[in-house]
């Protein structure tokens, strides 16, 4: 296990911060990570998680993957104190400790990031000060960066786990059409095969849903897939998000029929859910392109219709000349969290390569 300095910008800029590399390797116990997709487990004193420093916890570490509905985001919150922790699993995948050490000898406090600690995969990030202000002012300026580490190393694990497994057939058949590799859940199949279309599914997944005030539980059953398709690349206009709404809109009627005849997979675009995007690159930063969030839901006939979330990478393949769409989807009951499928589209989408 390594400590790292975790690079905060603006922590340095205003608090004049710098972390000291701790280069001890720790033996990792082999032993795979707990807790859920999606949690951070705060280790601190009960005085502290009750502080003001918890408004900086909440606003910084629990960022929301817009424009979802219900919200889904990326990490909730799970609090122990020290004692509890110690008596407890330590074990778990995002693990942050906040201590106040009258040692701590800085003018500042320090935050550092620990790897494979008492687990593989493991990252356990901790912010030490002198006394209550100092944690305070690195709490303030220093959580944003913090959970950018987390939020990095959420998605990573789920890709290493997916570069895992054996999908060689599905993977030979998206290279041969699209030129591309892209990483998969084990049981993943093609459902849906065109020229410049395919339909990739993922095995059902079931989370539970409590219902309120009755005592029970249910299983939500999650449906979740990737849609691959491509058109002619010709000018740089074609990434504008309307543009790529357009492009997607024909794609789905033509391509994602639902079970009852004369409806299609469309897009929500109510303003509470209206896609948005941005730039972003593949996780060896080889392939520029743009992602973009939002809900789809089945239209073409005025009744109701069941819906759900996507994330799509939109890219270019310079060698095809084609301009390529990686969506993910997920359909799953709003009684239900969806931060773990939508991490795997995410974990996906970062797999994207040119293989040809």
């Amino acid at each position: 296990m390594k400590r790292y300095i975790i690079p905060i910008i603006a922590f340095v800029f205003l608090m004049n911060s710098s972390c000291e590399i701790n280069t001890k390797r720790f033996s990792s116990t082999g032993l795979t990570v707990t807790g859920n997709i999606g949690e951070i487990l705060v280790v601190c004193d009960k005085a502290i998680w009750e502080s003001e420093i918890k408004n900086y916890l909440d606003t910084n570490l629990t960022q929301w993957i817009m424009p979802y509905f219900p919200d889904v985001a990326t990490f909730e919150l799970v609090h122990k104190t020290p004692s509890h922790f110690d008596e407890g699993v330590k074990r778990f995948r995002n693990t942050l400790f906040i201590t106040i050490d009258p040692k701590h000898s800085k003018k500042r406090a320090d935050i550092q990031k620990r790897m494979n600690v008492w687990a593989h995969d493991q990252m356990v990030i901790d912010i030490i000060g002198k006394d209550f202000n100092q944690v305070l002012e690195g709490c303030k300026y220093g959580l944003k960066s913090v959970h950018a580490e987390y939020d990095y190393m959420e998605w990573k694990r789920i890709l290493k786990n997916f570069k895992s497994n054996k999908a060689t057939n599905i993977q030979e058949k998206i290279a041969a059409n699209f030129g591309i590799t892209v990483a998969l859940p084990e049981g993943a199949k093609i459902v849906a095969k065109r020229t410049n279309f395919y339909r990739v599914e993922f095995p059902s997944g079931s989370r539970p849903i409590e219902f309120v005030g009755s005592g029970t539980q249910d299983v939500g059953t999650v449906f979740s897939g990737i849609l691959i398709y491509q058109y002619d690349f010709k000018d740089s206009s074609q990434f504008l998000l309307e543009n790529l709404l357009m492009a997607r809109d024909t794609m789905l009627k033509y391509n994602v029929p639902h079970e009852i005849e004369g409806m299609y997979m469309g897009t929500q675009y109510t303003k509470l859910v209206y896609p948005e995007g941005n730039e972003m690159t593949n996780e060896k930063g080889t392939i520029s392109g743009y992602e973009m969030r939002g809900m789809f839901v089945f239209t073409g006939k005025p009744i109701n219709a069941t819906g759900g979330a996507f994330w799509a990478y939109h890219f270019v393949n310079k060698k095809t000349k084609k301009l390529i769409c990686v969506s993910g989807y997920v359909d799953a009951p709003s009684t239900t969290s969806w931060t773990h499928p939508l991490r795997e589209i995410q974990a996906i989408l970062k797999s994207v390569e040119i293989s040809k």
